[in-house]
C-alpha cells in the first residue's frame, strides 16, 4: 500500500449538501478500493489563482490516504467523469513527505486548540 494525496477542487455553484455529498461519494470510492483514510481536510472556498471553467473560485478539498496503486488510475477517472470537480492532483508520498504532513496536521491540531 501507497501513501497519496490527493487535492480537489468543487464547483463553487454547489450547495453545502452536494459539497458534502461529492467529497463522501469519493471517500466511499477509495474505501470500497481498500483504502485507509489518513486525514480528510475541507480548506473552504478559495479564490483560483485564474478562471476554471469561467469560475473565479472553487471550494477545495485535501485527502491523504494509503491503497493499492492501481486504486489511483480508477479514482482520476472517476473525478475526470464527474462535472463537479474543476481539477484534481494526486500525489505519491515518499516516507518524508508522510513525516512532513503528520508535523502539518498536529500544527494544524494545535492551532485549533
Amino acid at each position: 500500500m501507497n501513501n497519496y494525496e490527493t487535492v480537489f477542487i468543487l464547483n463553487p455553484v454547489l450547495s453545502e449538501t452536494q459539497v458534502k455529498e461529492t467529497v463522501t461519494k469519493f471517500e466511499d470510492f477509495l474505501v470500497a478500493r481498500g483504502a485507509k483514510m489518513i486525514a480528510k481536510e475541507d480548506w473552504g472556498l478559495k479564490k483560483l489563482a485564474y478562471e476554471i471553467q469561467k469560475k473565479k473560485s472553487g471550494f477545495y478539498h485535501l485527502f491523504e490516504y494509503q491503497v493499492p496503486g492501481s486504486a489511483i488510475k480508477e479514482l482520476e477517472t472517476e473525478f475526470r467523469r464527474d462535472e463537479r470537480i474543476m481539477r484534481f492532483l494526486t500525489v505519491s508520498l515518499d516516507k518524508h513527505a508522510v513525516s512532513w504532513a503528520e508535523r502539518r496536521r498536529e500544527k494544524l491540531k494545535t492551532k485549533k486548540a
